[in-house]
């Protein structure tokens, strides 16, 4: 039991990610001070209390990205703080309401409660990858990715993408606001993820999931990049339960084709009815080698893919999602 008598807050908690952490933490003998949008809706908080350890060491408080101080009550006596609450969306009208503002303005709500807690001694922000690889020129196969590459926002907003403009915007301010008050702070920076349900509902990356089964093709791209969050998750924890642990951790998977994780899908599901038709591939391929070195140290090791998709698909079955 690493976290007994150690209390934490994980914002945005019922999310996809964050109810991974919740179990890992509640696992581990930590009490876990979970912030959700509404805690009397069950929908959103039913798997969260479910949980092992929850009766005893979780608790739920109402929180809102956008309300200044609205994190305060969650984290007050908070050894640590994990920041996952951000919206993950790919098509948006109105960017700047739907994704840039949750994004900026909760890190910098949150990050400001930390400061003012004398009691709050790390805090762990969730990144993504998107905020690392997007720039100009485009990464190319020769390139190995590292913590030290950062997508750039006015390519970004030059090419309309939105999400990861949101993500570096929000990691940029929380370096700058980390730097400026000596506050420690961790950054994890997974790609997609996919893995097994807590929440009863279909996230953004495990849908890319059942759009491949459908016959769809997400990014119209042929490479495709899975972590398994089981191991996001855990890198969340170590980078908190590991002392010397600092800056940014990339965590993700191989580069795979559409057709690799196809083939993948109906070796392990041969009864699953998976769709051919497998739109018009547009984008230029999107090839690079990333260094996972650094998140390996922290002692996370990684999940086959084999076994991520596998489990990914009985969840959403189970779940009656696909």
């Amino acid at each position: 039991m690493n976290g007994g008598g150690k209390v934490v807050c994980v914002t945005g908690a019922s999310g996809y990610i964050a109810s991974w952490i919740v179990k890992l933490l509640l696992l581990r003998g930590y009490t876990v001070r979970a912030t959700v949008r509404n805690p009397r809706d069950t929908a959103k908080t039913e798997h969260l209390l479910a949980l092992e350890g929850a009766k005893e060491r979780l608790k739920l408080f109402k929180a809102d990205l956008l309300e200044e101080n609205s994190f305060e009550q969650a984290i007050k006596g908070c050894d640590a703080v994990f920041h996952t609450a951000s919206p993950v969306k790919f098509i948006v009208t109105d960017p700047q309401t739907e994704l840039i503002d949750p994004a900026v303005k909760g890190t910098i709500n949150v990050l400001n409660t930390c400061k003012k807690i004398s009691s709050v001694k790390r805090v762990i922000l969730t990144s993504s990858t998107a905020a690392v690889l997007v720039r100009q020129p485009p990464l190319g196969p020769n390139d190995v990715v590292d913590e030290t590459f950062f997508s750039d926002p006015s390519f970004c907003m030059e090419t309309k993408l939105w999400y990861p403009l949101s993500k570096t915007l929000a990691e940029n301010v929380a370096w700058e606001f980390s730097k400026e008050n000596g506050m420690d702070m961790v950054v994890i920076n997974p790609g997609f993820i996919i893995g097994p349900l807590l929440q009863p509902t279909l996230n953004f990356s495990v849908g890319m999931i059942v759009d491949i089964i459908n016959g769809r093709n997400p990014f119209k791209s042929i490479y495709y990049r899975f972590v398994d969050v089981r191991d996001v998750a855990l890198a969340h924890v170590k980078a908190l339960e590991t002392p010397s642990a600092s800056g940014r951790y990339i965590i993700d998977g191989p580069s795979m084709t559409i057709y690799d994780i196809k083939e993948t899908i109906r070796k392990l599901f041969p009864d699953l009815c998976i769709a051919d038709t497998i739109e018009e591939v547009e984008m230029k391929e999107f090839i690079y080698k990333v260094c996972l070195k650094k998140v390996k140290s922290l002692g996370v090791e990684f999940t086959p893919p084999e076994s991520s998709l596998r489990d990914t698909i009985i969840s959403v079955k189970e779940k009656c999602l696909l």
